[in-house]
């Protein structure tokens, strides 16, 4: 997460002219009908918005303005999906600016780093796992939880560091170079964490993951002697 003094009015201004439309996109798939009749559905969206909104607050804080968490966007992704995922973040971003936890200013860009950018990788990489139509729900939860998480913090991170450098309102440490070092402390946390939300959701509660095709995935294999 990053402060909106250290960037600049142009960057900010994109930011929301990015974050904005793809919001109202999502507001307008969103099947409201559904959510307002499906109470299981509610509290998975209540819940989910109340974990990230915790999940953002555990973070670290450094003197420069730059802020490290989880994102966690992935997990949320494969369970709502991609409308009701944009939605419940941006949710949970605007309990972070009541509390003063994020600058108001900077929500069009930490949106489009936070949450837009996890949504889209998240997103694409289960398309392209629907596409190939494993049978295997383990090339579900490696693809679409593990990597996908692990791929959308790295671009998250690059993507931040970018800006950063762009605006030139930041001082970068001499260490950049080493920085490669540090990626996979911070890559496999966050893949860990939605690639094992993943795995319980599958194995304990496949109904609830929208993007989860349990008649390919959870279907009995075929035998000789079944075959017509």
């Amino acid at each position: 997460m990053i402060t909106a003094q250290l960037l600049s009015p142009e960057t900010l201004t994109v930011g929301w002219l990015i974050y904005v439309p793809v919001l109202i996109w999502a507001v307008a798939r969103v099947s409201w009908v559904e959510l307002f009749t499906d109470s299981r559905r509610q509290h998975l969206l209540f819940g989910t918005v109340f974990a990230l909104f915790i999940l953002w607050l555990v973070r670290r804080d450094f003197d420069t303005g730059v802020s490290y968490h989880f994102i966690g966007m992935t997990a949320v992704t494969l369970l709502l999906d991609w409308p009701l995922a944009i939605v419940g973040g941006l949710v949970a971003q605007v309990g972070l600016v009541l509390l003063g936890r994020q600058d108001l200013a900077a929500m069009g860009v930490n949106g489009t780093l936070l949450i837009l950018l996890p949504v889209l990788v998240t997103e694409g990489c289960a398309i392209l796992v629907e596409r190939a139509q494993p049978r295997n729900p383990f090339v579900y939860i490696f693809c679409s939880g593990f990597l996908a998480a692990g791929l959308s913090a790295l671009l998250c991170l690059l993507l931040g560091l970018g800006l950063l450098w762009f605006d030139e309102r930041f001082a970068m440490p001499e260490w950049l170079e080493d920085f490669v070092g540090y990626l996979w402390l911070i890559i496999f946390p966050e893949a860990f964490i939605n690639g094992m939300v993943i795995s319980a959701l599958v194995v304990f509660c496949p109904e609830w993951l929208e993007t989860f095709n349990r008649t390919r995935y959870l279907s009995a294999p075929w035998k000789d002697d079944d075959k017509p």
